[in-house]
């Protein structure tokens, strides 16, 4: 075999042991909320004419298991042929779930709060046009010790009436695993309180060190890739 295709193979592996390690990387490090969901949500008081107001949460939050903080997109749509009229969104936290920041929006008052309600804000969306909708971010912590509940009222602007109601419902994980970097939790699911105690997670396979994902990626091309070398070689030879 000649020396210019030898080093043609090897800038072959190389840039395909470097693009192993790339997407690997890229993948371990995404953090998607997955689409937003009208899980638990319902009309209440009637809308005016021609306006149809819900909301969407996201199906799937990360909860940073040292901090206990969470971030959540919460959006109001107006799917209505119809302007919307000034309105406004509530954001409500409840048990193990403690809204503390959302972005334009200001706190409620312990008075103002529903029954077992923790916390709360309100936000005043304006009018929305037909098939408008405006996004909040909300800032918040997860107690994994307890169960969460997040709710999502839409009311006229002055609060007399409420238009639709998303909640409160559950963010949770039949599984938590408070060792770990983050928790993942699902709309919808009752979360099943971790356990307390224990400073690691159960070690399973062989014991010893194991390769980071993207140099284990990166040795198996590389030893594929010598096992087929070697065979040319011997059917040249």
């Amino acid at each position: 075999m000649s020396s210019r295709r030898l080093t043609a193979i090897a800038g072959s592996l190389v840039t395909a042991s470097f693009s192993a390690v790339m997407i690997l990387a890229c993948t371990a490090v995404a953090d998607d909320q997955g689409p937003g969901s009208a899980k638990g949500g319902k009309a209440v008081d009637e809308a005016p004419a021609g306006v149809r107001p819900s909301t969407t949460l996201p199906s799937r939050i990360s909860v940073d298991n040292s901090s206990r903080k969470t971030a959540i997109n919460a959006t109001v749509k107006n799917g209505g042929s119809k302007e919307s009229g000034d309105i406004r969104l509530l954001v409500v936290g409840f048990g193990g779930l403690r809204v503390t920041h959302v972005q334009g929006c200001s706190p409620l008052d312990r008075k103002e709060l529903p029954a077992g309600a923790n916390s709360g804000f309100a936000c005043p969306v304006g009018a929305l046009a037909p098939g408008g909708s405006r996004s909040y971010s909300v800032d918040a912590t997860y107690d994994l010790g307890r169960r969460g509940k997040i709710c999502l009222p839409v009311q006229s602007a002055d609060g007399r009436q409420t238009y639709w109601q998303q909640g409160p419902v559950p963010f949770g994980t039949t599984n938590p695993s408070p060792n770990a970097p983050a928790t993942p939790l699902l709309l919808g699911t009752d979360n099943k309180p971790a356990a307390p105690g224990g400073d690691q997670l159960p070690r399973t396979g062989v014991d010893g060190d194991v390769l980071p994902l993207g140099a284990a990626g990166a040795a198996l091309i590389a030893a594929g890739t010598a096992g087929l070398w070697w065979t040319r070689r011997r059917q040249e030879t």
